[in-house]
């Protein structure tokens, strides 16, 4: 634990010592109000709640999170800093977990920072705050799939604009697999069984139960088994290119 304490702050000190998280927070803080209030249409559902920021979040994550998630291992490599990190007595899962650790930490700031909003509808209306607190948790297991999904990638690289594009395309597609004209066509040319697996394959399909204000452990088991998955991915690649001497 002390390892993975000392990863996790090495890492989010990295993060604030450039202006990657600052431009990171300020696009986020910017980008998701403008999304729900323009895209959205916040004022035109005369409704107090945050429905319109929850239903654009997908998509604002599937970018943002592999251009967070990009420097991880790709930086690691592009400096020759990854050998020195691999020398060193720390647990190669601690080292992917504290990693991943601090990017989410990083995310759950910029989520934080919409917060103004959730104030907002409490003083224009009543609004179902646990629905709200509900999505908001759905929001941040899917930042961190999306996340662990694009740190995963950006071991495979040294170059962090290849990594952020395998992240987004990655992201894109679990994202798509949800949405339900891609499911009406897998629909018309597959078995249901295969349709309904393609379904549980979906990130917007396990999100959208957490942004109607509903907690299901199967939603739950289904972000943190990605999360395990793509950072045991993550840890193999690093230790197949230690093993490798490469």
């Amino acid at each position: 634990m002390h390892a993975l304490h000392a990863v996790y702050r090495r890492e989010l000190l990295a993060y604030f010592q450039t202006p990657l998280a600052y431009v990171f927070l300020a696009v986020f803080a910017s980008a998701a109000p403008a999304l729900a209030f323009h895209m959205g249409r916040f004022f035109d559902t005369n409704r107090a709640d945050l429905a319109p920021l929850f239903d654009y979040m997908p998509w604002l994550l599937l970018i943002l999170m592999p251009a967070l998630a990009m420097r991880s291992w790709a930086e690691e490599r592009d400096r020759g800093t990854l050998e020195f990190l691999m020398a060193l007595p720390i647990p190669l899962w601690a080292s992917t977990l504290g990693k991943f650790l601090a990017a989410w930490s990083v995310a759950g700031l910029a989520l934080v920072l919409t917060f103004p909003m959730w104030i907002a509808v409490n003083y224009l209306g009543n609004p179902d705050n646990a629905a709200i607190l509900t999505g908001y948790f759905g929001a941040l297991l899917l930042a961190g799939g999306y996340l662990a999904l694009g740190q995963a990638l950006s071991a495979t690289t040294s170059n962090q604009v290849v990594a952020f594009v395998l992240g987004t395309s990655a992201c894109f597609l679990l994202t798509m697999t949800g949405l339900p004209i891609v499911l009406a066509v897998v629909g018309d040319s597959a078995p249901a069984a295969v349709s309904e697996f393609i379904a549980s394959l979906s990130a917007l399909e396990h999100y959208n139960a957490f942004r109607n204000g509903v907690i299901a452990l199967t939603d739950v088991v289904f972000f943190l088994g990605l999360i395990a998955a793509a950072l045991s991915c993550a840890g193999v690649l690093i230790a197949e290119r230690r093993g490798g001497g490469r």
